[in-house]
């Protein structure tokens, strides 16, 4: 469950991350909702009270460092034939997408995605796609359209996706997490990542880990 990792207040109810909360309330002060494809009954907010996410432009819920867990271990292979392998991105700040392109929402968030992949790379944050639908085509037509400059893999058959099935709901896309340097789940957006949103995540975790 969720609730396991989110921040407890002083009455023991579950809160976010105070310094993140205020943050990314203002950004998402003027955004306007969009859903993600395929949210409703979306068993990662069940038992999760409204006050637990920010509903705006994509749903925020931040975890606190020590409520983190352990770190995610995933494995797989990007469309170009790399390798993916969650243990090569500790000491890195790592943004995971999970998208496919009939999705409305991802084509809305996905020159967020390739602007704040350009800015942060070098900078400390690396970004990876999961396609969790599209043949390799499909993929590399969304791609070349919206000039996304990270590399995506594959996952038709969920074999990434069973590995944080407590964090991505397959019927909630898109979903975006924001990883830190040792690889744990440090935030998630379900539904489009908006740009001020998150970078502000994105320099959150790079300041844990300077």
């Amino acid at each position: 469950m969720l609730n396991s990792h989110l921040s407890h207040s002083a009455d023991g109810r579950p809160g976010l991350n105070r310094r993140t909360l205020l943050r990314t309330a203002v950004l998402l002060t003027a955004a306007v909702p969009l859903a993600a494809c395929g949210t409703e009954n979306d068993p990662l907010s069940d038992g999760v009270s409204n006050s637990n996410f920010i509903a705006g432009d994509g749903s925020v819920e931040v975890y606190d460092e020590a409520d983190r867990g352990d770190p995610v271990q995933l494995t797989g292979t990007f469309y170009d034939g790399e390798s993916l392998d969650s243990a090569d991105w500790v000491g890195q700040v790592t943004v995971l997408n999970f998208w496919y392109a009939a999705c409305a929402p991802c084509r809305v968030e996905a020159p967020h995605l390739t602007k704040l992949a350009n800015e942060f790379d070098g900078a400390g944050a690396a970004f990876y796609g999961v396609n969790v639908r599209d043949q390799e085509a499909t993929a590399a037509a969304f791609e070349r359209t919206y000039e996304i400059p990270y590399p995506s893999a594959p996952d038709t058959d969920g074999s990434i996706l069973l590995g944080l099935t407590q964090y991505v709901n397959p019927q909630a896309v898109p979903t975006t997490l924001v990883l830190d340097t040792e690889g744990r789940v440090a935030a998630r957006v379900l539904g489009v990542a908006e740009e001020g949103t998150l970078r502000a995540l994105i320099e959150d975790r790079i300041s844990e880990g300077a």
